[in-house]
């Protein structure tokens, strides 16, 4: 008797596999040489789960089968045409495709949160998930996949915080936010910490209409309550109160204004013609090696400049002990405070990620960008600061009732 030929034909499969592999095409989408292998081991998996569904006790009730439904399921791999049996009381759940799921697997779900999280739009994204894999997500659906990250932020931001942060920096940022059919500006407070073992850490991001020290102070409460103690130095802006809010929560924390922003501010006020020679007799203010030829040198500039340029004077002796906290520690830890460099690098990160975008539509999308960006960014933070083993040795003995080491 002669044998029945298999309907399977293997070397067209082979032909086709090995020209699809060379040439890029996925092997899975719709025109894909896997795709019918996929499709029959998904709607086999669908019929063993209804079959088993459809047990005695439901037989029994009336249920039975009622033909199938047909949608089309996105995976990592391309788009394919899904028959789905169904039962007349509609109580069959499937699990290997679940009711109303379109998209397969976790993998294509963390594609689309990295391209995301690297800056790139929904549109974009769609358009290389159609390149990529044969396979069209609308910006909805892609909007409900990033939204996933929502219950993560929010965990992140109420996440418990180390007792102690030896520096501490603060600054803020701005963005575009849609409110009410309205562009409005939105102010994000970002807080990066040293922890004792000398690493990176961001301890939270807040969303405010604008900067001001009276909500800095609701964001160091929030520090506090989340477990935060003591911060040894903070380093600010010159914003008005902002010291101030910070020695209420944080009584001991010795607070350095930034000199790069003290001096951005003072140009504004110098005319041009004479802010090359302003600049170079006010280096030898900030540049001294201790706080009293600082004075010195600031005394001289005053006699100079004070006529022509009280405000920038004036602001300069205002702002003087905030300004000079970093003259009370050694070089390596002056480095390190009397500027705010240290989260504007960071921040410098996060614009690389957030500058194509015009205007967020809600706080909680820029936040999502923004957490999924500090993310990435704090993959490299896995060392210490350089010299650390030195900087803490000397913390501990400056702040030596406030800082232990494990030795």
């Amino acid at each position: 008797m002669e044998k029945q030929q298999s309907d399977f034909d293997y070397e067209a499969l082979k032909k086709k596999t090995l020209e699809q592999f060379r040439s890029g095409k996925s092997l899975f989408s719709k025109d894909g040489a896997f795709a019918p292998l996929l499709k029959d081991f998904l709607e086999s998996a669908l019929q063993a789960e209804i079959e088993e569904h459809l047990d005695d006790e439901q037989r029994l009730k009336g249920n039975r089968k009622n033909g199938r439904t047909t949608k089309e399921l996105k995976t990592a791999e391309g788009t394919i045409d899904l028959s789905t049996p169904r039962d007349r009381t509609s109580e069959f759940e499937p699990q290997i495709v679940r009711k109303r799921e379109t998209i397969l697997a976790e993998s294509l779900e963390q594609k689309i949160i990295g391209m995301y999280g690297h800056g790139m739009s929904l549109r974009d994204i769609s358009a290389h998930i159609k390149d990529m894999y044969d396979t069209d997500i609308s910006a909805a659906t892609l909007s409900a996949i990033t939204d996933k990250v929502i219950p993560l932020v929010e965990e992140w931001q109420s996440r418990s915080l180390e007792s102690l942060y030896c520096i501490v920096w603060l600054d803020a940022m701005h963005y575009k936010v849609k409110q009410d059919n309205k562009i409005i500006t939105r102010c994000v407070y970002n807080i990066l910490g040293i922890t004792t073992e000398g690493r990176k850490e961001i301890l939270g991001c807040y969303t405010n209409e604008a900067e001001g020290a009276n909500f800095w102070l609701s964001v160091l409460t929030d520090l506090q309550n989340r477990g935060v103690q003591d911060m040894l130095i903070a380093c600010i802006d010159n914003l008005k109160g902002f010291a101030e809010a910070i020695s209420t929560v944080f009584p001991k924390t010795q607070v350095q204004s930034c000199i790069v922003h003290q001096i951005r501010n003072s140009l504004k006020y110098v005319a041009s013609k004479d802010q090359k020679e302003f600049m170079k007799e006010l280096k030898p203010v900030y540049q001294a090696v201790s706080k009293e030829a600082a004075a010195q040198q600031l005394e001289k500039l005053s006699e100079k400049w004070s006529k022509k340029y009280p405000v920038v004077i004036g602001s300069w002796q205002r702002n003087w002990e905030k300004l000079t906290t970093y003259f009370a520690y050694p070089s390596a830890i002056r480095k390190l405070i009397y500027t705010t460099n240290t989260i504007e690098g960071y921040h410098r990160q996060i614009r690389k990620v957030t500058k194509t975008k015009g205007a967020f539509t809600s706080d909680m999308a820029l936040l999502k960008l923004i957490y999924l960006a500090t993310k990435n960014i704090q993959k490299k933070w896995t060392q210490p600061l350089q010299n650390w083993s030195i900087t803490i040795s000397q913390l501990s003995i400056i702040f030596e009732n406030r800082i232990s080491l494990n030795l």
